[in-house]
């Protein structure tokens, strides 16, 4: 620690860091344009001498705020109740390690709040913004965009071109998971398919319905939201429409865990009289009763690669691959 009572200056750490005041600069702004023996000399200067970035003063200059934002445009409900949530929010802290930036997690629950959200968006309160669970024509992405704020999205809401998105090639993986019901002998298959103003309950359901219509088999279709308590809504539906179905397909492991409640209710057993597979791997999946059948995907790593993408943006750095589409599989397991 410096012997001095003002504060060490940045001119201080760069003269103990035996470096140029503008790689202490970059240093702490995280710019990965700095060898890795200046960046230890300057994080070993910048230590010894207790010296503490004046972030206000910074940000004038800059014009950066080290935050970027988290919209998710659900229920606290759904937020807390659903593990895909927790796995992206994971993802994203891991990839905002080692940088300066904080996660700033935002909650629009009602067109108000969504509307306060965009004006405090917009007025450059946050460096970039990341989005889950967009649905259709969401106009904030664009709007933000427009005015100079970064956003990387997680999947491609339908009627929307984002400039960058990260997800799962759903309609594959919906694709292997009937593929998977169709050899093992089913042929009354149905679907418990997510919200059509999203791009995985769309992808999904096309993946489904594609792979029917190849084995030349009829399709049943009723609808959920993702979570459990509408998968055992739709699972209701189908059996009540079509009680000889041999097998479900949910576009959720929560939907799946929903149907696997509702049969068991019914008295039908898993697999014997319906199989069922879901879409997730979350978690729940492989303690569920019998262990569920399912597509596995990673939140974690699409939100730690959305958060790549956003850092890289912000800083200006070249992307050349703005939209990343990751391959899910399917882990098998009892139920199906």
């Amino acid at each position: 620690m410096t012997g001095s009572s003002t504060r060490p200056t940045l001119e201080e750490v760069a003269a103990r860091a035996g470096v140029g005041r503008g790689t202490v600069s970059r240093v702490i702004n995280g710019s990965p344009r700095v060898s890795e023996q200046a960046r230890e000399a300057v994080h070993a200067a910048i230590a010894e001498l207790g010296y503490v970035p004046n972030r206000a003063a910074r940000s004038l200059v800059t014009r950066r705020t080290d935050t970027v934002a988290l919209v998710i445009a659900e229920s606290e409900q759904r937020l807390f109740g659903e593990p895909y949530f927790a796995g992206i929010i994971r993802g994203i802290s891991t990839g905002l390690g080692g940088t300066a930036f904080q996660l700033l997690l935002a909650l629009a629950r009602s067109p108000e709040e969504y509307a306060r959200l965009e004006q405090y968006l917009t007025l450059q309160h946050v460096d970039g913004v990341l989005f889950t669970s967009l649905h259709a024509d969401d106009p904030l992405p664009a709007r933000l965009e427009a005015g100079g704020v970064p956003t990387v999205l997680n999947g491609r809401p339908p009627g929307l071109t984002p400039v960058s998105y990260v997800d799962v090639d759903n309609r594959t993986g919906a694709e292997e998971a009937v593929g998977h019901l169709l050899a093992q002998g089913r042929r009354r298959i149905a679907a418990v398919a997510g919200p059509q103003d999203m791009g995985a309950g769309l992808d999904r359901l096309n993946g489904y319905r594609v792979t029917l219509a190849e084995a030349g088999l009829p399709e049943f279709v009723a609808y959920g939201d993702f979570s459990e308590a509408s998968g055992i809504a739709a699972a209701d539906e189908l059996l009540d429409r079509h009680p000889d179905l041999d097998a479900i397909f949910a576009a959720s492991d929560p939907m799946a865990l929903g149907a696997l409640r509702a049969l068991r209710r019914r008295g039908r057993r898993v697999p014997e009289d319906v199989a069922v597979v879901g879409f997730d791997d979350s978690a729940g999946a492989e303690l569920a009763d019998p262990p569920l059948t399912t597509v596995h995907q990673s939140p974690e790593e699409i939100g730690e690669r959305m958060t790549r993408l956003l850092i890289a943006r912000i800083r200006g750095e070249r992307v050349d691959d703005p939209v990343v589409i990751l391959r899910p599989h399917l882990v098998r397991r009892d139920s199906a």
